[in-house]
C-alpha cells in the first residue's frame, strides 16, 4: 500500500484525528489547486474545475465535517 492510499484510508478510519498538513497533501495529490488566505483569513480554498472546498486552518486537528466533505469529493472523483 502506497503512502497516498494510506492517507486516503486514514480519512475513512479516523476522521477526527486528521491534521491540516495531511488533508492538504491529499487534496494536492488529487489535483486540487490551493489558494492561501490573504488579509488575515485562516481559510484555505481548494479548487479543481467546478469542485471547490474551503477548509479553515486549525490546530492540531481539522473538524470532522471538513474531512468528510473532502472524502466525498475524492470518492466522487474516482467514480
Amino acid at each position: 500500500m502506497t503512502k497516498r492510499q494510506k492517507r486516503v484510508k486514514k480519512l475513512s478510519s479516523n476522521p477526527k484525528n486528521i491534521r491540516f498538513e495531511v488533508l492538504d497533501a491529499i487534496l494536492l495529490e488529487h489535483g486540487f489547486t490551493c489558494r492561501q488566505p490573504s488579509g488575515g483569513s485562516s481559510h484555505y480554498v481548494y479548487y479543481k474545475k467546478e469542485k471547490q472546498i474551503t477548509v479553515p486552518y486549525k490546530r492540531p486537528f481539522i473538524k470532522e465535517i471538513y474531512v468528510k466533505r473532502v472524502r466525498e469529493l475524492i470518492e466522487n472523483e474516482t467514480k
